[in-house]
Order: structure tokens, then C-alpha cells, then sequence
């Protein structure tokens, strides 16, 4: 009587999670090697809370804003102002680069594969912007008392949504550009006019009407506003929550269809 012995996991599929592990492990040394992720990520959006927190100007209650002050308002602007960075500053040219470089090229002849590196790439940055988010949170409300979101789980919704979009977006780039200098172009231009739509430059708030409207179908301006309103109590109105979903659907497939991996 022959006895059999239960097979066990493929061995691809037992060593995907620890490959993985290993590249975003490694992802994340060249990232905080480079520096400039960490700092522009992180540092920048820090060094803003406290410029702007120890401006009397900011920490005045304003009929206009319903009774917050504009550092109230622009708490969520920095949230925003983080994965706008990672999105459009740091993915797009790194993608970009390494396959200008054949790095992608060369890991289609390898096991490891080139879409564990796009993961990597993603869960360093998402993980980055998670703590970026965190920070600022935190340093607003222990060091100039800013409140924390009164409705956490919208706000983690439209982070998370946020983060979907403008990541996706940020992979769109990185497949049309033909090279990281392009990627790195293409990724300014979009930060700084977005940026503007989200309020960094004049709260949303103080626009004009005609821009208010404009701000609401952008991906950052919707952003904006859906963190605002978690943060004042109020769950996300759908239709910031609809926008976020549709321009991470939408880029999101055209990345899949347009990346080219040299």
C-alpha cells in the first residue's frame, strides 16, 4: 500500500511574497539613498507646517472658512502636497529611468520579472506617503493644535483613493515618456498646476467661483476637499470620492496598455 504525500507549494509561488519583500526592501535603500524622495516627500511638507504654524497670519479664526483658521485649511493641502510629490516627482522619473537604463528590459530574461519591481516601487511610496500623512497630522496637532480628522475612516478613504488616482496618473506618465528627463518634465508641470487646484497657492475657499469648479474635477482639488471635509466631521461627499475612483480606473488601465518595459 503506497502512502501519499500532500504536495507542497509550487516553489515560484512560495518565493513570490520574499522576492518581493527583498525588491521593496531594496527599492526602499535607493530611495532613501537618493534623498530627495525622503526630503521633498516628507521634509518639505513638514518645513511648510512649520513655517505656516508659526506665522500669526495662519493661526487667525476666519468668518470665511467657517471659524478655522487657514492653518486649519491648509493641513489637508500638505496631505495632498505629499502624494502629489511621490506621484508626480518620484515615480515617473525612476520608472522612467530604469527602463531608459534596460533595467526593466533585463529583468524580463530573469524570474524576479519587471511587474514585481513596478510593486515594489508602489508599496515603498505608498509606504512613505502613509508616514509623510502621519506626520503632519501629528506635528500639526501636537505642536500648533490643529485638530485631528473628526471623521477618520472618510479620511482614510479618500487618502487611500487619493493615493490610487494620483499614483496611477504617475504611472501614466512613466509609460508615455520616452525617457526620464521627459518623466521628470511632464511630472512638474502637472505637481505645479495641480498644486495651484488644490489650494497651495490660494485656498480653495478664496477662489473665484469659475476656479472653484475647476478645482473640483481635478484629482487633487477633489482630494482636497474630501479631506477637508473628514477633518472638519463630515463623511466625503461622493462625488469627490467618484472623481478620485474614476481618474485611478481610468489612468490607472491606460498605464497597464501603454508601458512599455524598454
Amino acid at each position: 500500500m503506497s502512502v501519499v504525500t500532500p504536495a507542497g507549494p509550487a516553489p515560484a509561488a512560495a518565493a513570490r511574497g520574499p522576492v518581493l519583500g527583498r525588491l521593496a526592501l531594496t527599492e526602499l535603500k535607493l530611495f532613501v539613498r537618493e534623498r530627495v524622495g525622503p526630503v521633498f516627500a516628507v521634509g518639505l511638507p513638514l518645513a511648510l507646517l512649520v513655517v505656516f504654524g508659526n506665522i500669526p497670519f495662519y493661526n487667525q479664526r476666519r468668518d470665511s472658512f467657517g471659524g478655522h483658521t487657514l492653518l486649519d485649511q491648509y493641513v489637508p493641502i500638505l496631505a495632498a502636497f505629499v502624494l502629489a510629490t511621490l506621484s508626480f516627482n518620484v515615480v515617473p522619473a525612476v520608472l522612467a529611468g530604469y527602463r531608459e537604463k534596460g533595467v526593466l528590459r533585463r529583468l524580463r530574461t530573469t524570474p524576479v520579472g519587471p511587474a514585481r519591481v513596478l510593486a515594489a516601487q508602489l508599496l515603498v511610496n505608498l509606504a512613505t506617503a502613509a508616514v509623510a500623512v502621519v506626520a503632519v497630522l501629528l506635528v500639526a496637532r501636537l505642536a500648533f493644535g490643529v485638530a485631528l480628522p473628526r471623521q477618520a475612516a472618510g479620511y482614510a478613504a479618500a487618502i487611500v483613493l487619493a493615493a490610487l488616482a494620483l499614483m496611477a496618473i504617475g504611472l501614466f506618465v512613466a509609460a508615455a515618456s520616452p525617457n526620464g528627463r521627459v518623466a521628470n518634465t511632464v511630472g512638474a508641470v502637472l505637481f505645479y498646476a495641480l498644486m495651484f487646484f488644490a489650494g497651495l497657492f490660494l485656498p480653495i475657499a478664496s477662489m473665484p467661483p469659475l476656479l472653484r469648479r475647476i478645482s473640483r474635477a481635478t484629482p487633487l482639488g477633489a482630494a482636497v476637499q474630501a479631506l477637508t471635509d473628514a477633518t472638519q466631521g463630515h463623511w466625503p461627499h461622493t462625488v469627490q470620492l467618484v472623481t478620485l475612483a474614476g481618474y485611478a480606473v481610468v489612468f490607472g488601465a491606460a498605464a497597464i496598455r501603454l508601458f512599455r518595459w524598454e
